[in-house]
């Protein structure tokens, strides 16, 4: 029975293809909408994960002022010492490594070739708290670090800028006026998650960079690398109030630097991205039950234009169960066709625009499934009353409609 029945609706679809194509285009449009939506914000939150990732996985970024700037239209708060990153690492527990970061910029020379790049003064921790590949060479040593002498590691943008297709490993270019020897080469991280282009960079060794170009003692950020298994409030609430004391700050004082943590924000920006993917989501599946409407409108017609067809059935022994069955098989095929293009449509336009919106395609099986299932309930909610209809006809009444 359920093979006879299904053949019949698909006999009657095809008998008006253009009006049963028309009819399930709300739930194409409604599934391939959910299904786009979802996969491009899941999509969207990884990328924001990978990004924040590159800064560092449990790192702790502190800067002097209240925000990312230095502050206010106030005194500028004083930058940190090489004194309290020492400080840090013998007296906070549960840290794995302490990089203080002294910025310039300058002009990298290298035969006819010039770019201007940013300059990082660090030391040999800043490779532990930053999840950086090599793709030739290695870090400064210990000795090369104490001493500040003119070592450097190049980004891949500076690589190619320079160097093209040239191994850059062992030779020297000028940077600002050091000439400076290349030990290493990174691999690329592309863009961070700020906007900023990570492989845009020059690594030195932190006292060839006060020495050479800032004149200064002073550092700008210092990055705390924290031990996975430990605390990071904790450690936060430590490490406040180590600087609070280093920096001669009384208790009723407002602290005048900030606690950048990579981890909170990577978890608060999962979370946007996750609640804005769920709020499109739920939009587009307005569309599926527009469609639903569209499938019950164009059933009323079709008991309408078939009454008669319903009455020959209904006197030659047909039950009415049978008539409602074979009335809601049309409704759920029509239903699950349209699920099935609109999966379809979703499938090309997420592998189409993921590179276009630089984001990673991840395939979600969970919401393509949910997609199916609730346009096939779409087609029995939606169905049903036109197929009831059709099964409470009079045979004798219907016999007699022109």
């Amino acid at each position: 029975m359920w093979a006879t029945t299904f053949l019949l609706a698909l006999r009657e679809i095809r008998r008006h293809l253009l009006r049963s194509f028309l009819t399930i285009l709300g739930i194409v449009i409604g599934v391939w909408a959910v299904v786009t939506m979802v996969t491009l914000g899941n999509g969207a939150t990884a990328a924001v994960k990978e990004q924040i990732s590159s800064l560092g996985a449990n790192v702790l970024q502190v800067r002097p002022g209240q925000g990312f700037g230095r502050g206010g239209g106030g005194p500028q708060p004083p930058d940190f010492k090489i004194e309290d990153i020492d400080a840090i690492r013998s007296q906070i527990v549960g840290v794995t490594a302490v990089a203080p970061l002294v910025q310039s910029s300058g002009t990298a020379v290298y035969n006819a070739a010039n770019w201007s790049t940013t300059i990082n003064g660090t030391n040999r921790d800043y490779f532990v708290a930053q999840p950086w590949t090599f793709t030739g060479g290695r870090i400064f040593s210990e000795a090369e670090e104490q001493a500040g002498k003119a070592v450097c590691i190049i980004g891949n943008t500076v690589r190619t800028r320079l160097f093209r297709d040239e191994d850059p490993v062992g030779k020297r270019f000028r940077i600002k006026n050091i000439s400076c020897e290349i030990i290493g080469t990174l691999a690329s991280k592309g863009q961070g998650g700020f906007g900023n282009d990570q492989d845009d960079i020059v690594l030195m060794p932190y006292k060839a960079v006060q020495r050479r170009m800032t004149g200064s003692r002073d550092v700008r950020t210092i990055m705390v690398s924290v031990d996975a298994n430990y605390d990071s409030q904790a450690i936060q609430s430590s490490l406040r109030d180590l600087l609070r004391q280093r920096r001669h700050l009384n208790a009723t004082a407002e602290d005048d630097f900030n606690i950048f943590d990579t981890r909170q924000i990577s978890e608060t920006l999962q979370g946007t991205t996750q609640i804005l993917t769920s709020l499109l989501g739920a939009v587009a599946a307005v569309s599926l039950l527009v469609g639903g409407i569209g499938i019950m409108n164009i059933m009323l017609v079709s008991v309408t234009e078939r009454t008669r067809e319903i009455g020959i059935r209904l006197a030659i022994g047909a039950v009415a169960r049978e008539v409602l069955l074979q009335f809601l098989v049309e409704a759920v095929t029509l239903a699950c066709l349209g699920g099935l293009l609109g999966l379809l449509l979703a499938l090309i336009s997420t592998l189409a625009l993921a590179p276009v919106l630089k984001v990673p395609f991840i395939f979600d099986a969970q919401i393509n499934l949910i997609a199916f299932v609730f346009s096939a309930l779409i087609g029995v909610v939606f169905g049903y009353f036109p197929a009831r209809r059709a099964a409470s006809l009079n045979p004798i009444e219907a016999l007699r409609h022109e």
